[in-house]
Order: structure tokens, then C-alpha cells, then sequence
């Protein structure tokens, strides 16, 4: 009430006494009582999460990312051990020369099937460099379609682009590495070496394994285990990545 006639007494002295009307008054006060209240526009909220960053932004951030990830698996596999002391990676004998690498061990032999996983490992460690150009040459040839369904997919969608685009090509690349890397590495040798002592026992015949499909099978394995760790520790750690826009996209992509 009290409100009702602070306004009415405002209105009386913004008019002109000739034109004071009591009723008029009252006809205006209750017009400015049915008008709807007015409040400031609320300012548009700012874009949050991908809609923040352009499509190029969003594909340039991902590919420093992937070239980052790419690089640091590679590396790391290719050095010395980098397969043979990586329990995650590491390549074990075939399924069939599983029952003879066990007998052997029982009977004292285990020097036989060492020798053999050691070279095969050796291997893998000499063709995995192969694959830098051809991982990098599939970032280089991503899409924008491409880098959005990575970045909002899961945490090896990444790995899986490049498993679809590669892993022929890197099988290719890789195996004549393998062949020539078990000539230098004496594989063939251990091999022979292994299987004839299997074979005495009645264990294992030379033709029981194709080494060099089932090493570069494996070591391309090993590859995109390692590959998709790489990629799981950046969407989780996104400062880690390399490329000021890579931290700032997979930042914002943690906090959605």
C-alpha cells in the first residue's frame, strides 16, 4: 500500500498542475502496475567444452596429440628391450610350441626356448621403426570428421583410426624387417635349434610355426597396446600433451 502511494506521488509531481487529474492518476498508476517487469538480459553464456574451439582448431589439437603419441610408442619400443622388457608386449613362443617350451623347462632346457623368445623380440624391436612414416602420413591425412569422432569417442578411438588405416601397410613394411632381422639375429638358427630338440622329444616339428607372420602379427600388436596407452594418458592428463592448443582441447574435453 505504502509502495502504491510513494508511486502515485510520483506521478503527481511529474505532471503539470493544469493537467492534475486525480482520476487520471489513478488510471496511469494502475496501466504501470499491469506491465510486466523488466529485467536486464541475462548475457549469453560463453560456448563450453569442443564448441568453444573451431573444426580446424579441434583437428589441429588432435594431431599434435596423435603425433606426440605416435612417436613416443615407436620410440619406445624400438629401443633396446623395448618389447623383450615389456611384460605388456612382450612376445611368447606360438600356442604350438607352448607344450614344448614347458617340457623343456622341466627337463633343464630352458635355455632353448630363451634363446628363441629373445630373438623374436630382438626382431620386433628392429622392424617397429618402419611404422613412424606410415602413423605419421595417417595424422597428416585425417579429416575433420575424422578428428571430432576421435575426440568425443573412446579412449583408444585414436588407436583404432590408425589400426584401420595402417595395419595392412605396417604389416607389409614390417615383415621383411622381421625376415632379415631373424637372419641377423641368428632367429632362424635358434629356431632350428629349438625345434630339433623338440623334435627328438617328440614335441615339436620345424614346419609347427610360420615365425616371421606370427612376429609381425605380434609386434604390430604390441604397437597399438602401447599406442593406446599413449592415448589414454592424454585424454586423462591433458597437460601432459604436447602442443599448447592439444592441452587446451583435451582440457576442455575432460571438463564436459
Amino acid at each position: 500500500m505504502m509502495q502504491r502511494a510513494l508511486l502515485l506521488g510520483m506521478l503527481a509531481l511529474s505532471m503539470p498542475v493544469s493537467a492534475f487529474d486525480l482520476d487520471q492518476l489513478k488510471g496511469r498508476l494502475n496501466e504501470l502496475e499491469q506491465q510486466p517487469a523488466t529485467t536486464s538480459a541475462a548475457p549469453a553464456a560463453k560456448p563450453s567444452g569442443l564448441a568453444q574451439f573451431s573444426a580446424q582448431e579441434q583437428t589441429t589439437s588432435l594431431k599434435q596429440a596423435l603425433t606426440q603419441g605416435a612417436e613416443t610408442a615407436v620410440t619406445n619400443l624400438a629401443k633396446e628391450n623395448g618389447y623383450l622388457g615389456n611384460d605388456k608386449v612382450r612376445i611368447p613362443l606360438p600356442d604350438n610350441l607352448q607344450r614344448a617350451d614347458h617340457t623343456m623347462r622341466r627337463l633343464g632346457l630352458g635355455k632353448y626356448p630363451d634363446e628363441l623368445i629373445t630373438s623374436m623380440n630382438r626382431a620386433a624391436e628392429a622392424a617397429v621403426p618402419e611404422a613412424r612414416t606410415l602413423l605419421l602420413a595417417a595424422v597428416k591425412n585425417m579429416t575433420v570428421t575424422d578428428a571430432r569422432e576421435i575426440l568425443l569417442g573412446n579412449d583408444d578411438a585414436a588407436t583404432q583410426y590408425f589400426r584401420r588405416n595402417t595395419e595392412t601397410a605396417l604389416g607389409t613394411r614390417f615383415k621383411p624387417i622381421v625376415t632379415q632381422s631373424m637372419q641377423n639375429v641368428g632367429l632362424a638358427r635358434t629356431y632350428d635349434r629349438f625345434a630339433g630338440k623338440g623334435a627328438q622329444l617328440g614335441l615339436v616339428s620345424q614346419q609347427d610355426a610360420n615365425l616371421e607372420d606370427y612376429i609381425t602379427r605380434k609386434a604390430l600388436d604390441g604397437l597399438f597396446l602401447m599406442m593406446a596407452e599413449q592415448e589414454k594418458e592424454i585424454r586423462a592428463h591433458p597437460l601432459q600433451a604436447a602442443g599448447d592448443l592439444a592441452r587446451k582441447v583435451f582440457s576442455a574435453l575432460r571438463g564436459q
